[in-house]
């Protein structure tokens, strides 16, 4: 089944939709279609895939090499929720898609941020999510009946790829729904770690940005670039053992057992 062209990533037609046609110099272009790698991420997004075969195809081609390790953790039975933390932002989570959906056969839902959203090759797995805070009502339905649903729900809490914290690559605090949505839906959740981290410039970038409060993510402008960097580099992907659901009980709030859940993922690091 072919993909419909418009799924791949023309600059020249986005920039010309948001700002009228010529207003942007021709110069200014072609740098951002080098920075991004436009050429070489329309050269996956161009071949056809779709679903899982997708995310395992892209893995190929930017010659990413995945340790698996904890695949005996998963029950050979049950709904649940796979949560993750997010170290990279582009191959993190095509390795932990590709890893949980090639298991289950496709049977995944994933609450995506608009990163995820904007790859229409997994759409098909993809519900939105407002990582700045409140929900409409429709969101929260999507959100609902993912977890409600019979598939295994994939899930990065952090809602953002990790930033340095206190001089340590790791992830901002992790939000809560998966929590309370787990806990309503009976779902039991697997921790998963992921290795790995962008470069330097990405957490100067991010650093830079809070101290000067500006609005623009100026670090994220650059993940397309990270994305390109982490070509034929190894990782490792660590699935832990089921947390039961029970185990989120009112003795804490839901935000703190997230914050707990968090804490088992990083204890996976080897």
């Amino acid at each position: 089944m072919a993909v419909n062209e418009s799924v791949t990533i023309d600059l020249d037609a986005i920039v010309e939709a948001k700002f009228g046609k010529g207003k942007v110099p021709r110069f200014v272009l072609s740098w951002l279609k080098k920075f991004i790698h436009q050429d070489h991420i329309n050269g996956i997004l161009s071949q056809g895939y779709l679903g899982i075969e997708f995310v395992e195809k892209a893995l190929e081609y930017y010659d990413a090499h995945i340790t698996v390790e904890g695949l005996e953790n998963i029950p050979p039975e049950g709904r649940f929720t796979f949560a993750s933390n997010h170290p990279l932002g582009g191959i993190d989570a095509l390795a932990v898609i590709g890893t949980i959906g090639r298991k289950y056969e496709g049977n995944i839902v994933i609450p995506a941020n608009d990163i995820l959203m904007a790859i229409k090759q997994i759409a098909e797995y993809t519900v939105p999510v407002n990582k700045f805070g409140g929900q409409s009502s429709s969101l929260s339905d999507l959100i609902n009946g993912a977890f409600n649903s019979d598939r295994q729900v994939i899930i990065f809490p952090a809602g953002l790829c990790s930033r340095k914290i206190d001089g340590v690559v790791q992830d901002l605090p992790w939000k809560k729904t998966f929590i309370s949505k787990s806990k309503a839906s009976q779902r039991d959740v697997i921790p998963i770690w992921f290795s790995g981290q962008n470069s330097r410039r990405f957490y100067f970038l991010d650093k830079l940005r809070n101290l000067l409060k500006l609005k623009l993510n100026i670090a994220m402008l650059t993940l397309p670039d990270e994305l390109y960097r982490s070509q034929h580099k190894s990782y490792t992907l660590v699935i832990g053992k089921p947390i039961p659901w029970q185990t989120f009980t009112s003795d804490k709030k839901d935000v703190e057992w997230a914050a707990w859940v968090r804490e088992q993922v990083y204890k996976l690091k080897k």
